[in-house]
């Protein structure tokens, strides 16, 4: 789960961080207030959104007195920002954040992520941080370092203390860094976080040592243990299809293909859309309804995917186990009268009572096509789609 950059903010001040004062605001007259009350010559003005490289899509501005912040924040208000990391269609801009700004020194990076190569946390950083931290990792990756840290072992002084070095510090500012870094590992690993990303981590005129951007990601598996941060979560900013998707316990991911899929298992699902691949088509989505599902869960997914307008053609892939194969067809037909069918649908079941599933399929009225094999069901779907442009 992804959070606000003030959200993370907020929660990195309760572990000691140094963040600049700031406030958030929803529509345009609050920032009047908030702009007393910072009392800064200088005020940055940033658009929450979900989505890196605002700065260069207009969604940071600097500003100097009162009257340039307020007609700031009225341009950015419901603006679309739109990045590398959005859609074409991009992201409504429904809060901004008003915070002190500083002259800067010095832009360095420093980042903290889960290393599932070693299963312990691995701390990147450079000297170069910035905008253009992207460039640097593809042109000058070897100005990016980064540091392993073991399964179960914490983030000791001696490691802050050589992070300091790397990045060039000295003196009184390498200590205030120093103490940064060991106060977001800790933040790091006692909100469950996936990611905490510091871009820049920078360095003042006056040799303060501040975090000026923070993104934050969440561990999904931990929220029933950090109410805090579960509650955090802006739904305004995740794709309506997904946010339904987690509501039924479904694995759900929005792709870009024509092709919406229903699998049951991560394995099965991931070799599912490769061999849709290899027959030439494109998934829309990657879906896993995990092994137990039941009737409703299997309808409710298949309602998801029919409402995607993307998708031309739906592929049903099931492997009946814990499950039968005739529970799963009875869904699949109960869905199907919901939204009456008019899309292409071929379903490949195996396992316990396939016989019984197939026939509840082909006597249910609705053009479905079920199938033995996978092959069979992927050459299917993708000539059925082609046909239907």
């Amino acid at each position: 789960m992804d959070i606000h950059e003030y959200q993370a903010k907020q929660l990195l001040t309760k572990f000691g961080v140094n963040v600049p004062p700031g406030e958030v605001v929803y529509q345009t007259h609050e920032a009047e207030n908030i702009v007393s009350w910072l009392n800064e010559d200088k005020i940055v003005v940033k658009a929450q959104v979900h989505a890196g490289g605002r700065g260069k899509a207009g969604g940071i501005e600097v500003c100097s007195g009162d009257e340039e912040v307020i007609k700031t924040v009225d341009k950015m208000i419901g603006m679309k920002i739109i990045t590398p990391q959005t859609s074409e269609s991009g992201k409504t801009v429904r809060r901004v954040y008003l915070e002190k700004g500083y002259d800067i020194q010095k832009e360095l990076y420093l980042c903290i992520t889960v290393d599932r190569e070693t299963g312990g946390n691995t701390i990147i950083f450079s000297r170069k941080g910035g905008e253009n931290i992207e460039e640097v990792s593809e042109k000058t990756p070897d100005e990016i370092h980064n540091m392993k840290i073991a399964p179960g072992s914490d983030l000791l002084t001696h490691h802050a203390r050589t992070i300091v070095y790397n990045l060039g510090l000295k003196g009184a500012v390498a200590k205030k860094a120093q103490k940064n870094i060991l106060a977001v590992y800790k933040a790091f690993v006692s909100l469950d976080a996936a990611m905490i990303e510091i871009n820049p981590f920078a360095v003042t005129k006056n040799e303060d040592v501040v975090i000026l951007d923070c993104k934050a990601s969440f561990d999904d598996n931990a929220l029933y243990r950090q109410r805090i941060v579960a509650e955090m979560k802006d739904e305004n900013e995740y794709d309506p299809l997904e946010l339904e998707a987690a509501r039924h316990d479904l694995n759900y991911v929005k792709l870009d293909g024509n092709i919406g899929l229903m699998v049951n298992g991560a394995g099965l699902s991931m070799a599912t859309m490769d061999i849709i691949k290899y027959y030439g088509g494109e998934a829309a989505n990657f879906m896993d309804v995990a092994g137990a599902a039941t009737p409703e869960r299997v309808a409710a997914a298949f309602k998801l995917i029919y409402k995607d307008p993307d998708v031309q053609g739906i592929l049903i892939n099931i492997f009946g186990g814990m499950m039968r194969c005739n529970d799963i067809a009875t869904g699949l037909v109960n869905a199907s009268k919901e939204v009456g069918l008019n899309k292409p649908l071929v379903v490949r079941l195996e396992g316990t009572n396939v016989d019984m599933g197939k026939d509840i399929l082909i006597n249910s009225g609705f053009p479905i096509k079920p199938v033995d094999t996978m092959e069979q069901a992927a050459q299917d779907v993708v000539k059925m789609v082609e046909e239907n442009k």
